[in-house]
């Protein structure tokens, strides 16, 4: 440098003494500027590279456990959506099994329902026809139990009509079983309560009696067994169809619940992919500005090694040098020339050629 220039020039001046005092001295005070000047800027150079590397390091470690922390959600978040993945698939299952299963019930039901109705209907008509037979046997038998058809009364029209040669009109269908006019009440038989005895009346009714007694009766039993079989039917009907119903009101119940869970689970599994997403992305960004911050910091060292390396070392030359300076000031003042060492300058300005 130019003031490491001008110490040479000094120190030739003064072996040579070919300079003018004055102008030597003033060049002695320009290189003891000069020289302070580089000192005051070392220790800034020093001060703001302490700095930036405390800077630089903080800013490093905060990085680093910002990637380590991005790391450890990301994995808990994979954790997460992979257990939501198995929940939903685990949902859509049951729900899927709990539809098949009312499909199934449905089905059974209604095998059921027809098996009743077709009982019921086949157990309605052998009864109305054993009902019908035991009436027209009463007809001969027990005449008096005998329930015949309603005769047909015609209007004063429908008699003018007849009695002038007309048809009469169609008879309308008596009510009751096989159209007797008897209904199923009047034949319904208790088993625990025995039939009247027969009139006293006639003998020839009891001879009757005898020979349909036995028919009479397996026609009673058969009813009995008919209304039996359909009241057992009924009441099974009655119980499958509430526990059908209750079933379907539990299964119905059970389908909302596990909608919403799966609809739940399926907005969180959504949350969980957005936040690794988020993450992934942070986690990248971090870890560009980690490798920019290094290279940062390599630059750092690169610029302020060496001067932190000898700052004590430059420190103490430029000391030297301006010891060495004043000494030669003094001497060109009328003091001891013998004061001023050539040789502490010479190893002085080895360190601050750099």
């Amino acid at each position: 440098s130019q003031g490491r220039h001008r110490i040479d020039i000094v120190m030739l001046a003064l072996s040579g003494k070919k300079m003018g005092f004055e102008k030597v001295i003033q060049m002695i005070d320009e290189l003891v500027v000069t020289l302070k000047k580089e000192q005051v800027d070392d220790e800034s150079k020093k001060e703001y590279c302490a700095v930036q590397f405390d800077q630089s390091d903080d800013k490093k470690k905060a990085l680093e456990r910002s990637i380590g922390d991005l790391e450890t959600l990301i994995a808990e978040t994979k954790e997460g959506i992979a257990t939501a993945t198995e929940e939903v698939a685990a949902l859509m299952k049951g729900i899927s099994e709990l539809d098949q299963s009312v499909a199934e019930a449905t089905e059974m039901r209604q095998a059921e329902n027809a098996e009743y109705k077709d009982l019921m209907a086949g157990n309605g008509a052998a009864k109305e026809l054993i009902l019908f037979a035991r009436n027209r046997m009463n007809k001969f038998y027990n005449p008096k139990l005998y329930k015949a058809a309603p005769k047909q009364e015609l209007s004063k029209e429908d008699r003018i009509f007849v009695n002038n040669g007309g048809t009469p009109p169609p008879t309308e269908a008596p009510g009751g079983i096989a159209g007797t006019g008897v209904s199923v009440s009047f034949v319904q038989i208790d088993s625990q309560v025995a039939p009247p005895p027969p009139p006293a009346t006639a003998e020839a009714y009891k001879a009757k009696g005898g020979e349909s007694g036995g028919v009479m009766a397996m026609m009673d039993l058969l009813v009995q067994d008919l209304q039996k079989e359909m009241t057992t039917a009924e009441s099974e009907e009655k119980a499958g169809q509430g526990n059908y119903e209750q079933t379907m009101a539990d299964s119905a119940e059970k389908r909302a619940m596990d909608s919403k869970s799966l609809t739940d689970r399926e907005g969180a599994k959504a949350n969980m992919q957005a936040e690794l997403e988020q993450s992934e992305g942070d986690k990248t960004s971090a870890s560009k500005e980690l490798m920019v911050l290094g290279q940062y910091i390599a630059s750092l060292h690169a610029e302020c090694d060496w001067l932190l390396q000898y700052f004590e070392v430059r420190k103490q030359a430029r000391a030297d040098e301006v010891d060495s300076l004043g000494k030669a000031k003094a001497v060109l003042s009328g003091a001891d020339f013998s004061l001023l060492q050539r040789s502490d300058t010479a190893r002085a300005r080895k360190f601050l050629r750099h």
